[in-house]
């Protein structure tokens, strides 16, 4: 264990309020009692009023003026507080300026030891941002800032493959970040339904004086799952979906939009999904189809049954086809 982590867990062994001898939080922590000594005279530096006391009755405790011990992390935590920052920034995070803020904040309590340790947990990791408007981040912020005052917004939408973006009115329900995108969930008063718009595609949006009241316990996550959901055939029987296959190519199955809601199990090379037989007959024989020899179906042999059909079809089309 890292000294500032050994650091750390005497200093909330401490705080229990409880005299301990050295060899004691030595046999604790498997160090040596020479390094507790070190490590009181480290926190005492620190401005922890650490005390050690000689004798029959003697020990080592804290202060019962140290009320409340500061805000302290191990050098694990550290890190995934760095590089939770890198990932909310390459989301396009609407509040990442707070969140460096904040980070700055706790990086700025740490002594320099820490903060050499820390630059080196984490020169390795970085996240690749997706180009976006500029845009998105205060659309964000303010369509964030609508759902939660009830305020209906007027946007100017543009549709996948449309020519021209068009009007609407829309009461924003909650943002959602789904496969490197950022969608906000809206009942939208045109077509008097709740869906689903992505806000890069939002030209420009303006506030109206209307208000509305959001459902109880809505959630963007369940919308989005119910969504694919109501796209089943039918409920049950399940089948179990094993598909073998090279960890990107898998990769790719199992982030279909619709599929990854099924996926029941994930190794390096299988993954392993629950659908109702009419969804699958329906839709996975095709789409299986585009990966070609790069994937192997494995269960149920009724898809690969379906497969081979599809395959044997398109060559003998093809063979019969005159030059």
């Amino acid at each position: 264990m890292a000294k500032w982590d050994n650091m750390l867990s005497m200093l909330w062994m401490l705080r229990s309020g409880r005299k301990l001898t050295a060899a004691q939080i030595a046999d604790n922590l498997e160090i040596s009692v020479r390094t507790v000594y070190r490590y009181i005279d480290a926190l005492g530096a620190s401005g922890v009023p650490v005390v050690a006391e000689s004798g029959h009755d003697g020990g080592i405790r804290i202060l019962e003026s140290f009320k409340e011990t500061p805000l302290f992390f191990n050098s694990v935590e550290l890190r995934a507080l760095v590089d939770a920052f890198k990932f909310a920034q390459g989301a396009g995070y609407p509040y990442t300026e707070e969140l460096e803020s904040a980070l700055k904040k706790v990086e700025n309590g740490l002594h320099e030891e820490q903060r050499d340790d820390l630059s080196r947990q984490t020169s390795g990791l970085d996240v690749i941002s997706p180009v976006r408007p500029p845009s998105v981040v205060p659309l964000l912020r303010d369509l964030e800032q609508a759902a939660k005052d009830g305020q209906t917004v007027r946007i100017t939408y543009r549709k996948a493959n449309a020519e021209q973006a068009g009007e609407r009115e829309v009461d924003p329900y909650g943002l959602a970040y789904d496969r490197n995108e950022w969608y906000v969930v809206a009942f939208c008063h045109r077509s008097q339904a709740v869906r689903t718009f992505r806000v890069d595609r939002i030209a420009r949006m303006e506030p109206t004086e209307v208000w509305f009241a959001k459902p109880e316990y809505f959630s963007a996550s369940a919308y989005f799952r119910d969504q694919s959901e109501r796209g089943r055939e039918a409920e049950g029987p399940l089948v179990v979906i094993r598909i073998e296959g090279e960890p990107d190519t898998l990769n790719e199955v199992c982030g279909h939009w619709h599929l990854r809601h099924y996926l029941t199990e994930r190794t390096d090379q299988e993954a392993r999904f629950m659908l109702d037989v009419p969804t699958m007959d329906k839709y996975l024989p095709m789409y299986l189809m585009t990966f070609g020899t790069a994937i192997r179906i494995r269960e149920p042999l009724e898809l690969k049954r379906q497969i081979q059909e599809i395959a044997y079809g398109i060559a003998k089309h093809y063979k019969d086809d005159p030059d």
